[in-house]
């Protein structure tokens, strides 16, 4: 893909940069930064399940997946990971991400097997971790299960303003379980308006660097 571009972000760890929407993948204050504190501490380690069922929107260069994973593994849970993609990167420009110098205790043989098993199939990465990358939009999606947990990591509003609307909201917190959470880096006024009409507590937290906050979305009933 001539359009993508790898770049270095803060925290040491590489990003993707998508030159025909003028976007980075992650924050360029810390990829692995950024993904740990939206989405592991401030996401999957906040349900209270043995058992948890997470849907990624934007698997991207499966980040979030491999920390998931990683956090799976270290706490004893069970993880089952659906990630939805509209356009799938290419393993060559995977295999030249940094993250195995930069995440402590990475875990290259369940990373190189969520990149490699086939799209739209459900395959066990490890007994602890069953991954299901679809080839498909948000929009397209119907979901067959709930989830626990929603990872909602999209282009942001300016590069991608067709994922910020409220009627995907609605769909989402129809797709999450009773107690389900939403997170996502964005804590634009609208969005968070967005999310309540369609019937969420909005919660805002402190951000990962350089984002001062971020967005919990809690499904109470």
């Amino acid at each position: 893909m001539s359009n993508i571009t790898i770049k270095n972000t803060a925290d040491g760890s590489h990003t993707l940069y998508n030159n025909e929407i003028d976007e980075t993948y992650h924050s360029t204050h810390g990829a692995i930064q950024e993904a740990n504190h939206v989405f592991i501490q401030n996401g999957i380690s906040l349900v209270d399940k043995d058992k948890i069922s997470v849907l990624e929107v934007g698997f991207g260069t499966g980040l979030n997946a491999i920390l998931t994973h990683d956090y799976a593994k270290i706490s004893a849970k069970t993880v089952e990971y659906l990630g939805l993609e509209s356009y799938p990167l290419g393993n060559k420009i995977i295999s030249q991400l940094n993250y195995k110098s930069e995440i402590e205790n990475f875990d290259l043989n369940a990373f190189t097997r969520m990149h490699e098993i086939p799209w739209d199939e459900s395959k066990e990465i490890d007994s602890f971790f069953y991954l299901n990358k679809m080839h498909q939009t948000l929009q397209d999606f119907t979901p067959e299960k709930e989830f626990d947990v929603i990872y909602y990591d999209a282009f942001g509003p300016r590069a991608q303003a067709e994922m910020w609307e409220k009627n995907l909201f609605k769909k989402l917190y129809e797709t999450l379980s009773i107690q389900g959470i939403l997170v996502t880096y964005c804590a634009m006024g609208q969005f968070k308006r967005d999310l309540k009409a369609v019937g969420f507590q909005v919660e805002c937290v402190p951000g990962p660097p350089g984002k001062r906050e971020m967005t919990i979305a809690h499904r109470t009933s």
